[in-house]
């Protein structure tokens, strides 16, 4: 017999998965300009799907250029969530976008929709995941500040190798260059005393539904040029004046 040419795979994969769960929940990963944004589309209009943003920035109002965040007009009818939602001056912890995102995915399964992780941010994504409740730890402004201190002098890197030697778990997921997360997750560990596998340990429960995990990955080369076409891209939209307005406004 033949094979169908038409079939495709992951199409399969993911109907067979819906057919098994009441609770399914979609989380598509993949670094910038990787191409999440087209296929979520895609994905959403199969399954009945809703899009919940997994990208630190995209929470943001103001960065809608630079985040890449989609016009209404080109969401294709497919509801977004976690865009947009706070002003840069107010940030949102990651314990506070957990319980957002969670509250979201709560709706979503009541309108019987499948609801959709789409992103690249890994802290976000295992919040929800992994099954551990994350300290609600307030901001340390002072300790930020001296720890952004140290950053100016000693380079980012000295102070990502410093919190993986005390949670080296935490900094497996944070990149070295992402400085504000770094910081966020010595401040944690400063004020409970324990290391993100300390927290797993001692508050895991099972997450309330299953998971189906998509990862886009491309040639180096590849993505690069991808990034390049992307920013050029952000330019012709206005890129350098998004900036020059959050500078105007003291963001």
């Amino acid at each position: 017999m033949k094979k169908n040419p038409s079939k495709n795979p992951l199409q399969e994969q993911l109907k067979k998965f819906l057919k098994t769960t009441k609770t399914p929940l979609i989380v598509l990963l993949g670094p910038t300009a990787s191409g999440k944004t087209s296929l979520s589309l895609k994905i959403a209009k199969e399954i009945n799907g809703e899009i919940i943003s997994t990208d630190s920035r995209q929470i943001y109002k103001g960065l809608e250029i630079g985040s890449d965040i989609l016009a209404p007009e080109d969401q294709e009818g497919i509801p977004h969530h976690m865009m947009a939602i706070s002003t840069p001056d107010k940030e949102i912890s990651l314990a506070e976008y957990k319980d957002l995102a969670i509250a979201q995915i709560e709706e979503i399964y009541k309108r019987k929709h499948v609801p959709m992780l789409v992103g690249g941010t890994g802290l976000y994504i295992s919040s929800i995941i992994e099954g551990y409740d994350v300290p609600k730890v307030p901001a340390d402004k002072a300790f930020r500040a001296k720890i952004q201190e140290e950053a100016d002098e000693q380079g980012t890197l000295y102070i990502h190798k410093r919190l993986a030697k005390i949670d080296p778990e935490a900094a497996k997921k944070i990149h070295p260059n992402n400085l504000r997360y770094v910081i966020r997750a010595l401040e944690i560990n400063l004020k409970t005393g324990k290391n993100k596998a300390d927290q797993k340990s001692s508050t895991a429960t099972t997450p309330p539904f299953d998971t189906f995990m998509i990862g886009i990955d491309w040639p180096r080369e590849e993505l690069y040029d991808r990034v390049d076409q992307r920013v050029e891209i952000q330019l012709k939209r206005g890129l350098v004046e998004e900036a020059k307005k959050l500078l105007e406004q003291n963001y």
